[in-house]
């Protein structure tokens, strides 16, 4: 699995014209699903990201996690994470999960993230989306379960 997560002071997800999913202060995670994935990778992932040290203390080091904090984690699902553009001008998905495989990852994921924290919220599976991130900082990590960044 890969995550893209940023430090947010808000975000909000909308599919169609509606607005299915937001957050205040927080994380928003973009998640990718590959064929090689299992649940310990979810299990490895969401409690990484939610230890995860990014929100500054009372002295302005990143020192605190989104649990000490109490924000909220939005979660996006983007196969595209799983692209390989290092052959040719246009990426290959090939690592990529079926999406039958990946939902369940994903909902797993989510699944694992809710029973440790309460303000988890989602974007819609397989759905044309608008994400708006209002970056803090900005502050953006990259994580990779099989640990290869």
């Amino acid at each position: 699995m890969r995550a893209v997560v940023q430090r947010v002071k808000k975000a909000s997800v909308t599919a169609g014209e509606e607005v299915i999913a937001s957050i205040d202060k927080g994380l928003v995670l973009l998640l990718g699903v590959g064929t090689e994935d299992s649940i310990d990778d979810a299990n490895y992932l969401a409690e990484k990201v939610i230890a995860l040290r990014i929100f500054e203390d009372e002295e302005g080091k990143m020192n605190k996690s989104l649990q000490d904090i109490g924000g909220g984690l939005l979660i996006v699902s983007q196969f595209t994470l799983m692209g390989d553009a290092r052959k040719g001008r246009r990426p290959s998905f090939t690592q990529a999960a079926s999406p039958e495989v990946a939902e369940k990852l994903y909902n797993d994921f989510v699944n694992i993230c809710r029973s440790k924290i309460s303000k988890v919220t989602t974007g819609k599976f397989q759905a044309e989306m608008l994400v708006k991130i209002y970056n803090d900082g900005p502050v953006t990590i990259l994580l990779d379960s099989k640990k290869l960044f």
